[in-house]
């Protein structure tokens, strides 16, 4: 039977493994086993400032040259993209601030006869937990452009993509992290269930409390 407490004795040698995968988060990871090497019942995660924004840039600007684009492409005269974005922890709300630019007007072939803007756009979401998920709701658009034709686009980005792309699945970092454990440390060490009940900001971090079980075989 798999052993469901993974003892101090063992920690390191998780803590090792996964500071190699180095694709995820490492205060994400750190908080998960804080939680799992105790006694993989209720605990606490911590999800920094700093992480959950690498994670908003990863899903947003991974495109070409980092750029989203709203309306056109890298050939069009004319488009509007997104190329940046910065969180702010504010209260009990996250605030994200995203740069776009744009030009707009009519396309007379290689050219685009109209306006150029550049705007910092902001979005305010509410941080909440749904099974293994860190999710964003509530999106309340602050500030966009004073063009009308821009905030079409804009509004549906920043209410919609935007969240979406904050999304963390705690559960399957920890897995991947984990997926390479036997040969590191000869104990295959695997994530049976973990689960968010609750998500509170304090400072510039996320407060997650969860529940889950580990088994070392």
């Amino acid at each position: 039977m798999p052993n469901r407490r993974i003892f101090s004795s063992k920690q390191k040698k998780i803590e090792t493994i996964v500071r190699r995968a180095s694709l995820i988060p490492l205060v994400l990871v750190a908080a998960l086993l804080f939680v799992c090497a105790n006694v993989c019942s209720a605990g606490e995660l911590r999800v920094s400032r700093d992480a959950l924004q690498r994670t908003l840039r990863q899903q947003l600007f991974s495109g070409p040259d980092g750029r989203y684009y709203l309306k056109g492409s890298a050939k069009s005269a004319c488009w509007v993209y997104a190329d940046g974005a910065d969180l702010a922890f504010e209260q009990d709300r996250i605030v994200a601030r995203i740069q776009t630019h744009a030009r707009l007007g009519k396309s007379v072939g290689h050219t685009c006869l109209g306006i150029a803007l550049s705007p910092t756009a902001e979005v305010s979401m509410e941080p909440f937990g749904e099974g293994e998920t860190i999710g964003f709701r509530d999106a309340q658009v602050v500030k966009v452009s004073d063009r009308r034709e821009l905030n079409f686009l804009l509004v549906p980005f920043l209410s919609r993509q935007v969240p979406r792309s904050m999304q963390v699945n705690a559960a399957d970092l920890l897995r991947k992290a984990l997926a390479g454990s036997s040969a590191a440390s000869g104990y295959r060490i695997s994530l049976d269930r973990l689960k968010v009940h609750s998500i509170q900001i304090k400072g510039d971090e996320l407060i997650v409390d969860v529940d889950g079980d580990v088994s070392v075989k």
